[in-house]
């Protein structure tokens, strides 16, 4: 429920505003101007309201979102995005429940029962090549450290082995012993138990585990237990697709992984340090096998991106573009808290929503000085792990070696202006001194992630575009408040972790959206240089992306 209402407020104002004509901007400066408090919050309070049902993915809240977005665009003069004509590139999705009754994991020593493990206590597994029933017996074990290659560091954790047929153990996380490899403490994607799982499928491994520890993984075991054993979601298979998958994926504890390394005359501690040297070699776990056998249930559904899009007028140029992203779904409707049971979703991600559609109308100010194209993209499935940018980047409706960068607005600045301004991916591109200049304009100083270690570039939407080699940056909000009580940010934090995820993400009293205006107008500036420069943007030499990059302009069509 909406417990705090901005409507009343503002109202009078936006009719004031709606009734002046002050004509077309001449100017990137003047067009930043028409990004206010009451432009920014008409959209979040429209979408954060009860309304939209909390715009859970394959929902009617999702539906609504949808039109709703669509109707600002047609009504700002934005484009549709797609080849059909249309604003709407809708993608089937696969929900998977894995049957806890029935889920074993046995461990074997030399043909004999080692451990017969408890779901969820001991380990958590599934499918993942879409079967109802896995039954695999007599597996061999092969541990590959962080079973990484790299070779932009000139690493290979695989060394030429043979893996076919058998199930990859997997260290968490990326080496950190040098600064120079791998970015020291920053986790990589090389680091996330995702990349594990999708190296398992790309070398044709018949299984993979992950050992969980919580300094490798940067949380407990409790999380992996909630966050596996519950319904997941995946982007549906195309025909034959499934087939060429592992048959499953899984996590074990490491009290468990412990006793199955020492099983194998290995010590688990001895095997994890290993992983750091760069000559490590693959080690079989002799004499011990896996009996895995899972039932999973599924149900299909399908949801909605919508894309539009504003072209350049640079006869070489207006074939590239400058993407804006934002998620529109949330949670929807959950377990009632206190008689409320709607996710309403206001800082996540109604304000990112908001912005874009804010920056799509300063960008109509300015269209005629618009060089390259712009594209505005709202996906959903966010929430189920980055599933509808996953499926545009799969399916894009530009080709990636046509994009210049990508600006992701995830969780904006609400709660007042600030001195800084935070970039997750801070230094890894070209974006970097654009973004710098134009803060430094405004007297604001541009600061990196200060929680690296955590992969915060890698959990959200712009990581599905970084992956296709586009560039790629995801501000987030500063913390050096200005003209706020002392402990402004310590009051900030305990806001937003009471609020995440919860029926109580609403507008509420702390919020102060003159912070929000002065980010929005800053990336205006910023991706309006960008757009309008003569090259398009890079990422940095020896960036984990840079190759794809280079190999993605390399096939990228003619103008």
């Amino acid at each position: 429920m909406n417990r705090f209402h901005f409507g009343s407020i503002f109202f009078v104002v936006l009719l004031i505003v709606g009734c002046q004509s002050s004509g077309p901007a001449t100017n990137p400066e003047e067009a930043a101007q028409i990004i206010t408090e009451e432009t920014l919050l008409s959209h979040i309070e429209t979408l954060s309201s009860d309304d939209f049902e909390g715009r859970a993915t394959a929902s009617e809240g999702e539906e609504k979102t949808v039109d709703y977005i669509i109707s600002e665009l047609e009504n700002l003069g934005v484009e549709p995005g797609m080849e059909d004509g249309s604003y709407v590139q809708e993608f089937p999705l696969l929900g998977q429940i894995v049957e806890p009754s029935s889920a074993s994991f046995v461990i074997k020593q030399n043909g004999q029962v080692l451990n017969d493990l408890e779901f969820r206590t001991d380990f958590v597994a599934w499918p993942a090549n879409e079967g109802e029933q896995i039954d695999v017996n007599d597996a061999e074990l092969l541990y590959v450290g962080y079973g990484i290659q790299a070779p932009e560091f000139d690493w290979d954790d695989y060394k030429d082995a043979d893996v076919e047929g058998k199930v990859l153990v997997f260290k968490n996380s990326d080496p950190s012993f040098d600064e120079n490899l791998f970015s020291g403490d920053a986790r990589l994607y090389y680091g996330r138990w995702s990349y594990k799982f999708e190296k398992a499928a790309e070398m044709g491994a018949l299984g993979a585990i992950i050992v969980h520890t919580t300094p490798s993984a940067g949380y407990g075991w409790n999380v992996v237990s909630n966050s596996w054993s519950g319904e997941q979601f995946y982007l549906k298979s195309t025909e034959g697709e499934a087939e060429n998958m592992p048959a499953f994926d899984s996590w074990l504890t490491e009290s468990v992984s412990s006793e199955l390394f020492e099983a194998a005359g290995q010590n688990l501690s001895d095997m994890l340090e290993a992983a750091d040297d760069p000559d490590f070699q693959p080690v079989p776990l002799e004499g011990i096998t896996v009996d895995v056998d899972l039932e999973a249930n599924y149900s299909n559904m399908s949801s909605k991106n919508v894309v539009g899009e504003i072209a350049g007028n640079d006869s070489d140029l207006k074939d590239e573009y400058v993407v804006f992203t934002a998620h529109l779904d949330h949670l929807g409707i959950t377990t009632p808290v206190e008689g409320d049971s709607i996710n309403n979703g206001a800082l996540d991600n109604a304000a990112g929503v908001s912005t874009l559609l804010n920056l799509a109308k300063a960008y109509k100010e300015v269209e005629p000085d618009m060089r390259r194209s712009a594209l505005f993209l709202f996906v959903s499935a966010e929430e189920m792990g980055l599933l509808g940018s996953k499926y545009w980047a799969n399916h894009p409706t530009v080709h990636p070696g046509k994009i210049s960068a990508n600006f992701n607005m995830d969780g904006m600045q609400v709660y007042g202006p600030t001195e800084d301004v935070v970039l997750v991916g801070y230094g890894r591109n070209s974006i970097t001194p654009v973004f710098e200049k134009y803060a430094e304009e405004t007297g604001r100083t541009v600061k990196p992630d200060p929680h690296p270690e955590q992969g915060y570039f890698y959990r959200s939407d712009h990581f599905s575009l970084a992956k296709k080699g586009i560039p790629a940056i995801f501000p987030n909000p500063g913390q050096d408040y200005i003209d706020k009580p002392e402990n402004w940010g310590e009051t900030v934090d305990s806001v937003d972790t009471a609020n995440y995820h919860s029926v109580n993400d609403e507008i509420n009293e702390y919020w102060d959206p003159a912070g929000l205006v002065q980010d929005v107008r800053l990336f205006f500036r910023t991706s309006f240089d960008i757009l309008n420069q003569e090259e398009m943007m890079e990422w940095n030499e020896g960036d984990e992306f840079q190759a794809t990059r280079e190999q993605m302009i390399e096939e990228a069509p003619e103008n």
